[in-house]
């Protein structure tokens, strides 16, 4: 029974964080707020130069869906072979096509492009149409670990997707619970459903340290305030690898 800990953060302050608390291994990427995006280089290396522990690059060149045009998905190829070269572990992907169905011609192209690096189906296999095709399709393609909250808003409420998916995949693949973890959700989902891989966030947010602050002025997502920081909590993180090796 393999255990793991997979904390995504999208600072260089959160992955240390992350990598003290007992996260085995990092999902790397900009902007977590929208789901994430692919990272900037120099956030990559000063992260590999900071933390000794697996590496996972986000490739997702945009906020949305996951239908990409020809320019789209050569970014897709392009920052593949970089992070390779860049020294990352894996890289995590995923492409459909309009009808829902995994785009098995372009996964084929980026798992060329990965080479020996690991390769993740992020949530785009959230939104496909069938998730028992794309498991198998993903096997085929020698895709080493779907990112997976079962096809729901959170792994709670997709329990029972997420418990035929451990089911059929075996030893083939892992099956990496996402999407409301915490230490709490990490003990039921391992009585439950017998899950042992995890993926979270973790974040809380801080107040900016800057002093003066311009008001009416709003550069990002409505609603959500200029000055407002998000960190990994370490504290969270402490809980879940707690919850995990408990099991």
């Amino acid at each position: 029974m393999k255990k793991v800990l997979e904390v995504c953060v999208d600072s260089v302050e959160s992955a240390v964080i992350a990598k003290e608390a007992g996260a085995d291994r990092l999902e790397v990427c900009a902007n977590l707020l929208i789901g994430g995006t692919t990272p900037g280089v120099s956030q990559f290396q000063q992260i590999r130069e900071k933390c000794g522990i697996a590496l996972n690059v986000l490739i997702r060149p945009r906020f949305g869906d996951f239908l990409y045009t020809d320019a789209e998905f050569l970014m897709l190829e392009e920052d593949i072979r970089m992070f390779r070269k860049l020294g990352a572990d894996g890289v995590v992907v995923g492409c459909l096509n309009s009808d829902g169905s995994l785009d098995l011609e372009r996964m084929e192209k980026l798992r060329a492009c990965a080479g020996p690096l690991s390769l993740t189906l992020h949530r785009a296999f959230d939104v496909c149409r069938d998730p028992y095709q794309a498991l198998e399709e993903a096997v085929s393609l020698g895709v080493t670990t779907i990112l997976t909250s079962g096809q729901a808003p959170d792994c709670r409420k997709g329990k029972e997707v997420l418990e035929k998916l451990i089911a059929k995949a075996g030893e083939r693949i892992e099956i990496l619970v996402g999407g409301g973890v915490n230490g709490e959700v990490i003990h039921q989902m391992a009585e439950e459903i017998h899950a042992f891989s995890f993926h979270m966030s973790g974040k809380k947010t801080l107040d900016s340290g800057m002093a003066y602050r311009k008001e009416g002025v709003n550069m990002g997502l409505p609603g959500l305030s200029e000055f407002s920081v998000f960190r990994t909590d370490k504290e969270e993180i402490s809980k879940a690898r707690k919850a995990l090796d408990a099991i």
